[in-house]
């Protein structure tokens, strides 16, 4: 009999899972991340609930290396492990552990763009075709072999939230293409090319800071990619109040004159800042001082 293990901790893991469960894919065991360690995990999903309600062997952990998970992973002895959004590293040790494979899964077309933050570094870098992938994870970064991948696009309107629709759409579809392989036998993995690789670096909070004497369609690309589930771009108003803009259009300026970063309209359901080549309309934005936004004032 297949025996797997699924561990996860975001929007991915959970449409991953409800598909194992939809095709009767056997599951022995889920690892969830605890929600008391999910703060700073964007797009966070408690997957044990999904478990839990469809009778599965659930455990909830912190970091899935301690000792005490690796004991179970063991005694299971499982022949596939997933591994499906999560940011933890994967030791040797587990790696080892499983008698088939690890599959790991990669919003990007491995492969090109591995590493970190990989939607928002997507949107910023302007990129409208692209893949997710199911690989084999290995000790490398992403560089396991590939078992499929599959479209998604990407427009120029999209906020980091619609694209992650997108995607999981696009891993319903890879689940789908990939369980059924393993389950008759069929899986074909093909070596990635190092030759093609590129490497995404970790993203900070901090990089979310709005420079707003760069081009209007650079700014709202930054708001666009960097809004929830993320921490958020942001400028600081007087240079000491923080305003995170989650949400803003672009307009024409044929009207004021001023510095790049000023604000230049007021009103109870947005506010208009001043750039280099036009007016950006923040209308979902937090205040985190409460402060009062006043004309002429600027965002640094």
């Amino acid at each position: 009999m297949l025996k797997t293990i699924l561990i996860g901790s975001v929007g991915s893991s959970k449409v991953f899972l409800e598909e194992m469960i939809k095709l009767n894919f056997p599951v022995q065991m889920v690892f969830s991340l605890d929600e008391k360690f999910s703060e700073g995990v964007s797009g966070y999903e408690p997957i044990h609930k999904v478990a839990e309600k469809n009778g599965l062997p659930f455990k909830k952990f912190h970091k899935i290396n301690r000792q005490e998970n690796i004991d179970i992973i063991k005694e299971i002895g499982p022949d596939y492990i997933f591994v499906i959004g999560l940011s933890q590293m994967i030791p040797k040790e587990i790696i080892d552990l499983a008698k088939v494979g690890v599959v790991g899964f990669h919003p990007t077309p491995l492969p090109k763009f591995r590493g970190r933050a990989a939607l928002v570094w997507q949107i910023l870098l302007g990129i409208h075709d692209s893949k997710c992938t199911l690989f084999l994870i290995n000790e490398g970064m992403d560089s396991g072999d590939i078992l499929a991948q599959e479209p998604y696009t990407i427009s120029d309107t999209d906020y980091v939230e619609d694209v992650r629709m997108k995607l999981q759409k696009a891993i319903v579809k890879l689940a789908d293409k990939v369980l059924g392989q393993i389950l008759d036998g069929t899986v074909n993995p093909i070596k990635q090319n190092e030759n093609e690789a590129t490497y995404l670096l970790v993203r900070r909070p901090e990089d979310g800071r709005i420079d707003w004497n760069k081009p209007i369609k650079e700014i709202h690309c930054l708001i666009r990619a960097t809004s929830h589930p993320y921490p958020g771009a942001f400028g600081m108003y007087d240079g000491n109040h923080k305003i995170i803009v989650w949400k803003a259009d672009i307009l024409k300026n044929d009207k004021y004159i001023g510095i790049p970063g000023q604000v230049c309209k007021v009103t109870d359901e947005y506010f208009d800042v001043l750039c280099v080549d036009g007016i950006l309309r923040v209308y979902d934005f937090e205040n985190m001082d409460n402060v009062k936004i006043v004309v002429g004032h600027k965002l640094k």
